[in-house]
């Protein structure tokens, strides 16, 4: 069976732009992942990314820092949360991605790490702080072997022949992130990004790109969806999710309208 990352970019419309979300696994509920991944994709998510907490995570901004925190004291752990997973992977037909740092990787262990990946349907996983050499050297080797995708991140100091060696020896979609910042909502794109997105474009690399970090209203949206195949929301759905107390439903009704205003 295909990798439903690369199934979904494949079977759309060329046109198609995609919308996903990021939330904290364990946050603002220790039993709320199930509900939450379900609901979104009721309501249409494209795809999930789901953030395994942990105790420093470099590039997030406060907000999904404070989610971390929260679910680690909530007592979410990796495994807890791939059994949470396991337990509804029979409804879920949208893919799932891990989004994580490599301390509780490594500490879980890569193979025994990707073989619950697939157990749990998880489909792939960021991790920010992987080295490249150690992704193409440890990790693609294994995650191959069990048909995941490893997905890398760019930013704007990114240089273009590292981005096309990202390209050729990566798949599902390349991770574009919109600053070199940490995470956190922004009002707009300022000029410097927009010159960024259309340098990326003008490189017609292979695999589609995905923008995230800073979308959180129709103006960032839109230029996200105008300048890829479509946009990453953390920490605005994060916010949302603690402000409903893991109200998924309501979240998703307060974003969607933050989106179209």
């Amino acid at each position: 069976m295909a990798n439903k990352i690369n199934k979904l970019f494949a079977e759309q419309p060329k046109d198609k732009k995609y919308l996903s979300l990021y939330f904290c696994a364990g946050c603002p509920t220790l039993e709320g992942t199930g509900d939450v991944i379900l609901t979104m994709q009721h309501r249409g998510i494209d795809f999930i990314e789901v953030g395994i907490p942990f105790s420093d995570p470099l590039a997030d901004g406060p907000v999904i820092q404070s989610a971390a925190t929260q679910a680690l004291k909530n007592g979410m752990t990796l495994s807890k949360l791939f059994a949470q997973l396991k337990a509804i992977k029979d409804d879920v037909q949208i893919p799932l991605i891990l989004m994580g740092y490599l301390n509780p990787i490594l500490h879980y262990g890569i193979e025994e790490f990707c073989k619950s990946c697939v157990e749990s349907g998880v489909s792939g996983m960021i991790i920010p702080d992987l080295p490249f050499d150690d992704y193409q050297n440890i990790v693609k080797p294994i995650a191959d072997r069990f048909d995941l995708r490893v997905i890398m991140l760019i930013t704007p100091e990114t240089s273009e022949e590292r981005i096309r060696f990202i390209d050729q020896n990566t798949d599902g979609f390349i991770y574009m992130v919109s600053s070199a910042a940490i995470t956190g909502a922004q009002q707009s794109f300022d000029d410097a990004k927009q010159a960024y997105f259309r340098r990326i474009n003008a490189m017609h690399l292979r695999n589609p790109r995905m923008i995230g970090f800073g979308i959180s209203n129709r103006q960032t949206l839109q230029s996200a969806q105008q300048n890829a195949a479509g946009a990453i929301i953390g920490s605005k759905f994060v916010t949302l999710l603690n402000d409903t107390n893991g109200d998924a439903d309501e979240a998703l009704n307060r974003l969607f309208e933050a989106l179209n205003s």
